[in-house]
């Protein structure tokens, strides 16, 4: 009896110390200040946010520019390439090497739209556990669900649109060009690497970087939660 007289008498004095948002807020959290959405409705809001976010994400990056005029997921030389960079330019190679890059990222450009079915494969085999775990977890919960599930899949879609984007600009022989004259200087070390490879490795980062960056917003400004359900299911975190 006496431990219980404590432990409300606690409970009593912290309830006084704080303010009615704050009270209200952990009853918000532990599911006190009102009905606990349903699986239902979490796995529905989920979808709709992970939807919404693959479909800009797509559009941001499937467009002109959407790779080449962003400076956060352009792409550039490859780092064990960047020697061969500096020395092509110091001999006058500038401007072969800025159409490389153009045309990889272009590649990258052509190949996002192969996403958008991918990741809706994933939202609609996503299971009830998936999406409480996913709106419990951080920031890019999401995102990262997206990486484990899809990434085999997106692999596989984007390559054949790069290679065929890239031999169509010529990538393939303007990087056999460009690492010839680099072999042919004196003292060049040898370099060799897949560049389809690496530009849908480097493709696949960047829609993901814009995946996640969509995702925040969702999550964390009411201004992106757009529709009814997602402000239902995030404006309650």
């Amino acid at each position: 009896m006496m431990k219980r007289s404590v432990l409300l008498g606690a409970c009593w004095l912290l309830m006084t110390t704080l303010s009615f948002a704050q009270v209200g807020d952990i009853a918000r959290r532990l599911g006190l200040g009102g009905a606990t959405l349903s699986d239902t409705k979490i796995s529905s809001g989920l979808k709709q946010a992970l939807q919404i976010g693959a479909e800009q994400a797509v559009k941001i990056t499937g467009r002109p520019n959407g790779y080449f005029g962003n400076p956060d997921i352009k792409i550039l030389m490859p780092n064990n390439l960047r020697t061969l960079e500096k020395g092509l330019r110091m001999v006058g190679y500038g401007p072969k090497i800025d159409d490389f890059v153009l045309s990889m990222n272009r590649a990258a450009e052509s190949a996002a739209p192969a996403a958008r079915k991918i990741f809706i494969d994933a939202i609609t085999a996503m299971t009830f556990d998936d999406a409480r775990r996913i709106l419990s977890g951080g920031d890019t919960a999401a995102t990262n669900y997206f990486k484990e599930k899809t990434t085999p899949q997106l692999t596989a879609a984007f390559r054949p649109v790069v290679e065929k984007t890239m031999a169509k600009n010529g990538v393939t022989q303007q990087y056999n060009a460009l690492v010839s004259q680099y072999k042919a200087m004196p003292f060049a070390k040898n370099q060799d690497l897949d560049i389809s490879h690496y530009v849908v490795s480097k493709a696949l980062d960047g829609l993901f970087y814009e995946l996640g960056q969509e995702e925040k917003k969702i999550r964390q400004d009411p201004a992106a939660q757009t529709t009814n359900l997602l402000k239902e299911v995030f404006g309650r975190r």
